[in-house]
């Protein structure tokens, strides 16, 4: 079962210009972005799978110091060779059943901006429960399709595409709060934890009006706006969920 496109940034064509293999490659240990929030919860001494880790960035600050045994799968050559050079293991194959018999079972996958991607998410999540030892951790986030920079030119009848961000054009799935949620329960993983990033990083900050407000201000805005309207704010939904032995059938009312 192969979920992963050998590069998913081809689906972009005609939508944008050239999409840059990299442009996801800026991440930090600031506690209120993605990398940041999962090194936070990424346990030690453990083995870890990343699927789609990308240029890699995202998965050395996660584990960083922690003596962690990482392996991971990224379909796009020239993104693996980028991961490669951060002295990380990486397999450009498909994560499937083969895989899984030929590596064996992890204590924690991660699966960093990735679902969104895919035209079977549940597929994914049906193999990576496969994957997970008994009670083990997925670590995944998600883009927020809520947040104010799509729902502001929603109101006026416009969405755009775009090469990066919330309305990147390689994106096949959109997800709320209540929508991750249910897919997870139902894919048959209990939510232990979850919190939403602010989006320092996204384009509209740096645009009119924003761009006439100082950098620092720019950024507390984000982060109280995330804190106390996260659904409005909150530019990816971050979230830690725990393998349970029974897949729930029927997608359950929250």
């Amino acid at each position: 079962m192969n979920n992963m496109r050998e590069s998913p940034d081809d689906i972009a064509q005609g939508l944008v210009g050239k999409v840059v293999a990299e442009r996801y490659d800026g991440h930090t240990d600031d506690p209120w972005e993605v990398a940041g929030m999962l090194r936070a919860w990424m346990p030690a001494g453990c083995r870890v799978l990343d699927i789609g880790c990308g240029t890699g960035g995202a998965t050395a600050i996660v584990n960083e110091g922690k003596s962690n045994d990482v392996l991971c799968i990224e379909p796009d050559l020239e993104r693996a060779a980028h991961a490669r050079a951060r002295r990380l293991v990486v397999h450009s194959v498909a994560f499937d059943e083969a895989f899984i018999a030929a590596n064996g079972r992890f204590n924690v996958i991660m699966l960093s901006d990735v679902l969104e991607h895919l035209p079977n998410p549940s597929a994914m999540l049906a193999m990576i429960h496969a994957a997970l030892v008994s009670e083990g951790l997925l670590l995944l986030s998600v883009p927020n399709v809520a947040h104010w920079s799509v729902r502001l030119p929603l109101l006026f009848g416009n969405f755009e595409y775009a090469p990066a961000g919330i309305r990147d054009a390689t994106h096949l799935r959109w997800f709320t709060a209540h929508s991750i949620r249910r897919l997870m329960l139902a894919s048959g993983f209990e939510v232990c934890k979850f919190a939403e990033t602010a989006g320092q990083h996204l384009p509209e900050y740096h645009r009119l009006p924003w761009s006439w407000l100082p950098y620092r201000v720019r950024h507390k805005i984000a982060k109280v706006g995330t804190r106390w309207m996260p659904g409005l704010f909150g530019c990816q939904h971050v979230l830690m969920c725990r393998r349970v032995e029974a897949t729930v059938s029927e997608q359950p009312a929250l």
